[in-house]
């Protein structure tokens, strides 16, 4: 009885395969209709917002996957800040604006696929600042998981209309307050993807300070070797800094930069030679023309005495107007005396400026280390080269009223 158990069940098994396998097989078989509700639409055409929803949908979730939160996701939000929703209509804008400036910009150089496959997945609208009391500093985005961005203050943007384009001030300020915050954001992805030398943090290793990068102003972090104050603040920090400014940074602010480090870290032997061939790069003109700030500014020697200590310090700070705020520092006993008046970068550079033969390295050497293994980077890992990303980036802002005059519906809530 067992042993034809046995077989029986042997059999029972054989006809299940073979049923499976006869299955299988078939390829005329006849599906029946999904489980699942397959008629609803991607975006809720009911919603007040559908005609933005959609414009998303087909310009960032079916081309990248990529998703614009921009109505307020209380949870996804930093719980540390007080935080209020984004305008509805200058969300639309930002939306379009990141389309055409970022998105645009990278797929023209990179081919299609390299924001899809690189490209932030979410990006989160803010509308108020994130202030901290604590550290008296404020937050203008940040990246999570290398996956999602969020944009803060974007209320603060104005709003395009037929009466009131934008300016060159206006795009200094989107720079400013967006898009270098979305570049520096974009960089952290891309180096969290493929890592950066790192022989990038042995230029100035010891100069980093964590915590208290806030109370150093622009002229010591410059003269230090970095291109912002937060960049001091730690090396990827300065790295993904180094990279976003020269994409989104002014002629004025880059010049700026390049006096300080110039007046104060040290030049040494080739760098004045290199600094020209970084200007030129950058794409900055007008070094013969006396109309530019940075062929006329006066160079004061600052002397501080720590009242603490009693320590005494020195320093060159190069002031670009008579209401400059930075010959008007406080919480120190200070001291300014004009060094000397120049109408010209080059008499500035050529004759001022004086080769430094010791072994630091700080100022303008550091900088033009790090941004030389930066885009060395940029082009060796992603096939992109910096420079011309910025250069198509401008390109774009001054065209961006004839875009947005063009491209741009905002629309009303239904």
């Amino acid at each position: 009885m067992k042993k034809t158990a046995n077989i029986v069940w042997k059999c029972i098994a054989c006809c299940c395969v073979a049923v499976v396998l006869n299955a299988c097989n078939k390829s005329d078989d006849d599906f029946t209709e999904s489980i699942f509700d397959t008629s609803i639409e991607a975006v809720d055409q009911s919603q007040a917002t559908a005609p933005f929803d959609q414009w998303l949908y087909d310009n960032f979730v079916l081309p990248y996957n990529t998703e614009i939160q921009y109505k307020f996701n209380y949870p996804a939000s930093n719980l540390d800040f007080q935080l209020t929703p984004s305008d509805y209509k200058k969300s639309q804008l930002l939306g379009h604006f990141i389309k055409y400036l970022f998105y645009d910009t990278y797929t023209k150089y990179a081919g299609d696929n390299f924001m899809k496959s690189y490209g932030p997945k979410i990006f989160h609208f803010i509308g108020s600042i994130a202030y901290s009391p604590t550290t008296g500093t404020e937050t203008l985005g940040y990246a999570s998981a290398g996956v999602k961005i969020t944009l803060i203050n974007v209320n603060a943007m104005k709003l395009w209309a037929p009466d009131n384009e934008y300016t060159e001030g206006d795009i200094d300020n989107l720079n400013e307050k967006i898009f270098h915050t979305m570049h520096h954001e974009f960089s952290h992805i891309l180096h969290q993807t493929k890592s950066y030398p790192v022989s990038y943090g042995q230029v100035t290793p010891s100069t980093y300070a964590p915590r208290d990068w806030q109370d150093r102003d622009s002229v010591e972090s410059h003269s230090l070797g970095y291109i912002t104050q937060y960049g001091s603040s730690a090396t990827y920090e300065d790295f993904v800094e180094m990279l976003s400014c020269t994409i989104t940074d002014t002629d004025y602010r880059w010049m700026t930069a390049i006096i300080d480090a110039c007046a104060n870290g040290g030049v040494r032997e080739g760098d004045k030679e290199q600094i020209y061939t970084l200007i030129d790069s950058l794409g900055i003109e007008g070094l013969d023309n006396p109309d530019h700030v940075w062929n006329k500014f006066t160079l004061y020697k600052e002397t501080a005495r720590v009242t603490e200590t009693g320590e005494i310090s020195e320093r060159y700070v190069p002031s670009f107007h008579q209401s400059d705020a930075r010959i008007h520092a406080s919480g120190k006993s200070l001291t300014y005396v004009k060094e000397k008046e120049f109408t010209s970068f080059r008499d500035f550079l050529d004759n001022w400026v004086q080769i430094d033969t010791s072994d630091k390295v700080g100022g303008i050497n550091a900088m033009l280390k790090k941004i030389d293994i930066a885009t060395k980077w940029y082009t060796e890992t992603w096939g992109l080269h910096l420079y011309e990303i910025r250069r198509e980036v401008r390109e774009r802002q001054n065209a961006v009223n004839d875009y947005v005059r063009n491209n741009v519906t905002i629309y009303e809530l239904q």
